[in-house]
């Protein structure tokens, strides 16, 4: 990270120490290591925490007397990165990202580095001006750069080794064809940029003359790419080889799966192809196995319903279920309480469709309709495992709710979701289900009803006052100041950067099993469970936008209605 010659060593030292960041005798003590290990002063300092990166960076801006660049607010010339290969920049750890007045503008971890300033002089034949950046934000700009300017070149080779006229000429691609270089880099270049704008899905899809590639960002897609119709056949070709999918087959939907390694973790990819008039479309879900595995306390409850979870989650029976549309969260949260459940003394089965993330020390059942294992069929095994808990991936069909609400009233904790609007809606999904009223009143202990919302980018949000239907939406007339979206590099110009989750959550009581039991519609039980202190997604959204942290648009679109 940090390569400065001995000449400026002790100055560099001094100058931190003036600036109050170091004491003289942590010098003295890194200049032993140093004499000893051989290691860059700087190096030491930080590892020894006694400076932070940012203060050598300063240290160093001002001893250069070289400007320090934030390489996320930069915007990378294309260009000029062209004309650098990317073993340069990482031999060196720098990254061009300018060129004005006849010079290229260089970031460097190691300013002081003349062999890497003399080999970019050689290659481009210009002067070089010279950045400090740290070494963390050099590597990530390279990876996000460079994977860019690969895909758009893969592309470039694409139509010229078919010689395509884009739009006009059809070809027929052969196996042979398909595993050639640039396919392949487009097809890796469309994935591994999808990971480094932490997308949720890719879409790729076919139409007359373009195919569009979107991917999902804090729920919105966004178009990323439009490649020519006339390529599309070898790029979705790629896909469905790597997902084990039929290539011969584009009559019939397909499934499939991709497992990819991407800055040293582990990522799937979910693939599903939609025979359309054009081609076929291609979804693919993207499975981080390590973002699942997030702790309650980062999952959005309030205080209040984080002590009715906990209550909840010490019961040693009963149903509890997780509410909400496809892409709420519902899989993250589950996976949540699974570990938090996960003790020595208890036996987690679950069953899913399909096991999105492998958890620890939990046997897990993937659902195969074909073979007989479903929902319905698995449970029943699982029954004969002797569980202490048991997660069902989703609760579809009458012979899956009876088992499920026998099993919690045999003693086991049963986790599970549906897919209703909101958490007092869940019961009579059941009873529709024909499940027996009093069945469902003695079975279930809680619910919780989730949606994701996205959060305002906090480097460029900005204040404004509302108007009167946001007062009366809100129903908060003297409230002077909310915040929206606005867009910077910061969040790739959306105005938000990830999303939250708000809930309501339904803990059963006297009085809800005998609402229930009588026969009381969701309205009515949505009703007593407000009096009982439930929150529900309206208020917890609502909170949200008159602290700042999202907008009422995301009110509207998301929970507008459900109060």
């Amino acid at each position: 990270m940090f390569e400065w010659e001995s000449s400026i060593r002790q100055r560099l030292g001094e100058l931190l120490i003036q600036k109050g960041k170091l004491s003289m005798e942590q010098l003295d003590e890194a200049l032993h290591i140093q004499l000893r290990e051989g290691k860059k002063i700087g190096q030491i300092l930080v590892e020894k925490h006694y400076v932070t990166v940012e203060d050598i960076l300063d240290a160093l801006s001002v001893q250069l007397n070289i400007e320090r660049i934030n390489l996320e607010q930069v915007q990378i010339s294309e260009k000029v990165l062209k004309n650098i290969p990317i073993e340069i920049s990482q031999k060196y750890d720098l990254i061009p990202f300018d060129e004005q007045d006849g010079s290229i503008y260089v970031a460097m971890s190691d300013p002081d580095n003349l062999l890497a300033v003399d080999d970019i002089r050689l290659i481009t034949g210009k002067n070089v001006k010279k950045f400090i950046a740290s070494g963390n934000d050099i590597k990530s700009a390279i990876e996000r750069s460079y994977k860019k300017i690969s895909g758009d070149q893969a592309l470039e080779d694409l139509k010229k080794e078919y010689g395509i006229d884009i739009g006009k000429e059809e070809i027929a691609v052969s196996n042979a064809e398909v595993d050639n270089a640039p396919a392949v880099r487009l097809a890796n270049s469309i994935l591994s940029q999808a990971i480094e704008m932490k997308a949720s899905d890719i879409h790729i899809e076919p139409f007359e003359e373009e195919v569009l590639v979107r991917y999902r960002i804090d729920g919105a897609l966004m178009e990323h790419m439009v490649l020519p119709q006339s390529i599309y056949d070898a790029v979705s070709t790629r896909f469905k080889i790597i997902g084990s999918m039929d290539i011969a087959e584009k009559r019939i939907p397909q499934d499939g799966r991709i497992a990819m390694e991407f800055n040293g973790k582990d990522y799937d990819f979910r693939v599903s192809s939609l025979p359309t008039v054009y081609g076929e479309k291609i979804v693919m879900r993207i499975l981080d196995k390590n973002a699942a595995l997030v702790e309650r306390g980062k999952l959005g409850f309030t205080d209040y319903e984080n002590k009715l979870i906990s209550r909840i989650l010490k019961m040693p029976n009963g149903i509890l279920l997780v509410t909400g549309p496809t892409g709420s969260g519902k899989t993250t949260t589950l996976y949540s309480f699974l570990s938090e459940m996960n003790t020595p003394d208890k036996n987690i089965i679950t069953i899913e469709d399909p096991v999105e993330y492998m958890l620890n020390r939990i046997n897990q059942v993937q659902v195969n309709s074909k073979a007989g294992l479903t929902f319905a069929a698995g449970l029943r095994s699982m029954l004969r495992q002797d569980p202490d808990v048991i997660m069902l991936g989703e609760i579809r069909d009458e012979e899956t709710a009876q088992i499920a609400v026998r099993a919690s009233i045999t003693g086991h904790f049963v986790l599970s979701t549906l897919h209703t609007n909101d958490a007092p809606s869940s019961i009579t999904r059941l009873i529709d289900m024909g499940i027996e009223s009093y069945l469902a009143a003695d079975a279930v202990v809680g619910i919780i009803a989730q949606r994701l919302v996205r959060r305002l980018c906090p480097h460029c949000k900005e204040s404004y006052t509302p108007d009167e239907g946001e007062k009366e939406l809100l129903k908060e007339y003297g409230v002077s100041t909310l915040y929206r979206a606005k867009g910077c590099k910061e969040c790739n110009d959306t105005g938000y950067a990830g999303r939250r989750g708000i809930h309501e959550v339904l803990m059963m009581d006297t009085d809800l099993r005998n609402a229930i039991e009588t026969g009381k519609t969701s309205d009515e039980i949505r009703e007593i469970a407000i009096r009982g202190g439930m929150m529900t997604l309206f208020e917890n959204c609502k909170t949200l936008v008159l602290e700042g942290e999202t907008t009422t648009n995301e009110l509207v679109k998301t929970v507008h209605g459900k109060d």
